[in-house]
C-alpha cells in the first residue's frame, strides 16, 4: 500500500505532519512533501491518523 495526496486539494496545514513526521513534510514554501510513499507496518497508524485529521480529505492509502 501507499499513500497518497490530491494536492489539489491539500491546503498544506499540516497536520499530517504532525501526526506523521516520517512521512510528511513541508518544503520552504510550506508546500506539502511526501518523503515515504509506502505504508509498512512502522508507519501505519501514524499514516491513518494523519488520513484522518486531514480537514480537505486530500489524503488516502491506495493499494500499489
Amino acid at each position: 500500500m501507499k499513500v497518497s495526496v490530491d494536492f489539489d486539494l491539500c491546503e498544506s496545514n499540516a497536520l499530517c505532519v504532525a501526526m506523521a513526521p516520517d512521512v510528511f513534510e513541508l518544503d520552504d514554501d510550506d508546500y506539502l512533501v511526501i518523503l515515504t510513499e509506502d505504508v509498512v507496518d512502522e508507519n501505519r497508524d501514524r499514516i491513518q491518523r494523519a488520513v484522518a485529521a486531514c480537514p480537505k480529505s486530500a489524503i488516502s492509502i491506495v493499494e500499489d
